[in-house]
């Protein structure tokens, strides 16, 4: 998080899947302003720190950790709960209507889950996750972004943490076999992209689609987790990562209709392509030490949803996610 004109531009994690501070013009294919850059000049406070993501996950390091445990996910189940899918110019960003995660690990808090954005490479031929796990990279990633409910929309005190932001990525990877119930729900979600084809371009959903209808198939008790940061400017370091072991399938349709089809600005700009950050220094990298417990229910109470629209207000002022 940066803080312009005495404002603290939290970046709602707009789009890139962490945190962007949206005075920073950065970008991921034109040398002038690619990840190359942002430790030297873009943004050298924090992209130049010492808990940098993503990181490459050596299975083999990982030290197992009976605190962590199994999530608790509430409202995970929504239909609706997926409301609007934007081309932020930089990634795909998809806005939440509810949903909250706590358990896992994770501090004694409730984390409010505001949004999901994509990471791809050039097709199902050219992977493009922002992890790596054991050196290969994934087709995709997808980075569900969580912030602390207690801050209520506060987003001096939530930079302030560095915990405040809760981060799930999945791996996504080609389908081999018959199609599933989540490889049937990322079709429907992809169908959307012909209509965010340039930058700034939205539409809103008219399908019913839940988060866990997305994430259906991943044993969401097998998880790697360690302490990083926003994978674009300004590279904060409020991240706490959670990265699932088991990769969501989809078509490779689904795949290549991301690297195909989305543009960073108008009709004649370039294609979005390659949307990850290279792997950042190793970490200290914990996971889970046996079989856990992982649950799903709905809301407790109707104003979660008035805490929810602060939260949002404040991180569109912590991320501009550009994709984070």
């Amino acid at each position: 998080m940066q803080l312009l004109g005495g404002l603290l531009v939290l970046c709602a994690l707009a789009g890139q899947g962490r945190c962007a501070d949206a005075s920073i013009d950065w970008c991921y294919q034109d040398a002038s302003c690619g990840p190359a850059t942002w430790p030297v000049s873009l943004a050298v406070e924090f992209c130049n720190g010492s808990r940098q993501s993503p990181i490459n996950i050596n299975s083999s390091k990982a030290v197992e950790d009976a605190e962590l445990v199994g999530f608790s996910f509430t409202d995970y189940d929504n239909k609706l709960g997926l409301t609007k899918i934007k081309n932020t110019g930089k990634t795909v960003k998809v806005t939440l209507a509810n949903g909250t995660v706590s358990g896992g690990g994770l501090p004694n808090s409730t984390y409010q889950s505001l949004q999901f954005h994509l990471h791809w490479g050039n097709g199902s031929t050219q992977p493009g996750s922002e992890h790596t796990v054991n050196g290969k990279r994934y087709p995709m990633e997808m980075h569900i972004v969580n912030v602390k409910a207690i801050y209520n929309g506060n987003t001096t005190l939530a930079v302030a943490d560095n915990e405040s932001i809760a981060a799930l990525g999945f791996f996504l990877e080609e389908l081999d076999g018959p199609a599933t119930m989540a490889s049937t729900y990322w079709d429907t979600l992809a169908s959307y992209l012909p209509n965010i084809t340039n930058g700034g371009d939205y539409a809103y959903f008219a399908d019913k689609i839940s988060l866990d209808d997305l994430l259906e198939g991943v044993d969401r008790t097998k998880y790697y987790r360690y302490l990083g940061s926003l994978t674009t400017p300004s590279c904060n370091e409020v991240v706490i990562w959670t990265v699932f072991k088991e990769s969501i399938k989809v078509s490779k349709e689904a795949i290549e209709l991301f690297s195909s089809t989305v543009r960073v600005a108008n009709g004649t700009s370039a294609l979005l392509l390659n949307t990850y950050r290279p792997i950042q220094p190793d970490q200290a990298i914990r996971t889970n030490a046996r079989p856990t417990t992982t649950t799903t229910t709905a809301a407790a109470s109707s104003g979660s949803s008035v805490t929810l629209a602060a939260a949002q207000m404040a991180i569109a002022a912590l991320w501009a996610f550009k994709g984070v």
